[in-house]
């Protein structure tokens, strides 16, 4: 069965990779958090992950508020540090970008991205900013 909203979570790094893809409906990113918040697994914080590149779908403004406040219901089960979203095309780079300000209180940081590549390095360097552990800070 293809799901159109998919996700794996790495508890080592404390990330959630979630992907959607083709013609992705409100209904299903609203079932993600859905799972997401009965998933046994899921840690109590996780960094995500958000690729978008094979959604062909462009999300309404309303549906973006709609999905901020699926991510506040699911608070008392998992916070979330920060966001990195993948989105490729100008009209959905364009609705996540308000997506940040709508969801922007229930994320450390969020920023969208081209590529893959450059949202995994932004994500990496937001680890490396906020770990102790580590010695010295990432780059931006």
């Amino acid at each position: 069965m293809n799901m159109p909203v998919k996700y794996r979570i790495d508890k080592i790094l404390g990330v959630i990779y979630t992907r959607c893809t083709g013609l992705v409906k409100l209904e299903e990113v609203i079932g993600h958090f859905r799972e997401l918040e009965q998933d046994p697994n899921c840690p109590d914080r996780l960094d995500v992950l958000l690729d978008l590149t094979g959604q062909m779908t462009i999300p309404a403004k309303e549906n973006l508020q709609e999905v901020a406040a699926a991510i506040w219901r699911v608070r008392h089960r998992v916070q979330f540090g920060a966001c990195a979203i993948v989105a490729r095309t100008d009209a959905l780079f364009g609705m996540l970008r308000m997506f940040e300000v709508y969801a922007e209180r229930y994320f450390d940081e969020t920023c969208v991205f081209r590529t893959k590549v450059e949202a995994e390095a932004w994500l990496t360097s937001r680890r490396k900013t906020t770990s102790s552990a580590t010695g010295h800070s990432g780059q931006s």
